[in-house]
């Protein structure tokens, strides 16, 4: 629905464009969003981090499957996650621009993927931002305009379109919320996945509640505990031609 202004108010829409509700400027464009989260943390955001997740999903007749996963992240571009019994073998890395599955110790998939939430969780504080746009481009995003928007009660900053990825940031801390996105099982179906309750956390921030919404409904749902950042993590880690044994808890 079109909305007409008051003369007066005419000759103040171009500024009003381009700041949020808040008043926070609106960069002009992804990448000048880019850029901006990039150097609002470079100098301080954690380059590791590990974390015990509960993985709930939505199963049939509205139950709720709980698993207990372990992750560790080595920023930019590297994450491990154990699921379920560690001593079954079971879990992911990410690493070298791919996606590496792993079953009862085995790799059984291994394909050139990267993982969306590390790039805008992640990734975009730790490695130049000419990186995190080349990445972006190569992985489908559209680095066209910013608007403003509001999410849960906080001014947003909104690039993309749902029908391929539209990214969500909070406007004043410069953090990632939001990725809407086609599903991969079926492109008309959207999923609505979401970073929540962020807290600071060693000159960054966390996420420790990670939801997927399809259809007005949540179907996935992450909690994390025991975090920690600060350590060395061992190449090894993100090695799949050494997926092995559990990986050590840091500082244990």
């Amino acid at each position: 629905m079109r909305r007409f202004l008051p003369l007066a108010l005419l000759f103040a829409a171009p500024l009003a464009a381009a700041q949020d509700h808040a008043g926070h400027a609106a960069p002009a464009d992804a990448a000048a969003l880019v850029r901006a989260m990039h150097a609002r943390y470079a100098d301080t955001w954690y380059r590791t981090l590990y974390f015990t997740q509960a993985t709930s999903r939505l199963g049939p007749g509205d139950s709720v499957l709980v698993e207990t996963w372990r992750e560790w992240g080595a920023m930019p571009g590297r994450l491990r996650i154990e699921m379920g019994d560690p001593a079954a073998g079971n879990g992911a890395l990410f690493a070298n621009d791919s996606t590496y599955i792993f079953r009862g110790g085995e790799l059984v998939a291994a394909v050139g993927e990267r993982n969306d939430l590390m790039t805008l969780g992640f990734d975009v504080y730790t490695q130049p931002p000419e990186v995190t746009l080349g990445v972006m481009e190569e992985d489908g995003f559209t680095l066209g305009p910013v608007r403003s928007e509001e999410w849960e009660g906080r001014p947003a900053f909104v690039f993309g379109s749902p029908e391929t990825k539209e990214v969500w940031v909070d406007a004043e801390h410069l953090v990632f919320v939001r990725l809407v996105e086609p599903t991969e099982q079926d492109p008309a179906v959207l999923q609505d996945i979401r970073f929540t309750d962020y807290e600071p956390l060693d000159g960054g921030w966390i996420a420790p509640t990670v939801e997927i919404w399809v259809d007005g409904q949540k179907v996935f749902w992450e909690e994390y505990s025991d975090i920690r950042t600060g350590f060395d993590a061992d190449p090894v880690l993100f090695d799949p031609t050494n997926w092995g044994a559990p990986a050590p808890v840091p500082g244990e």
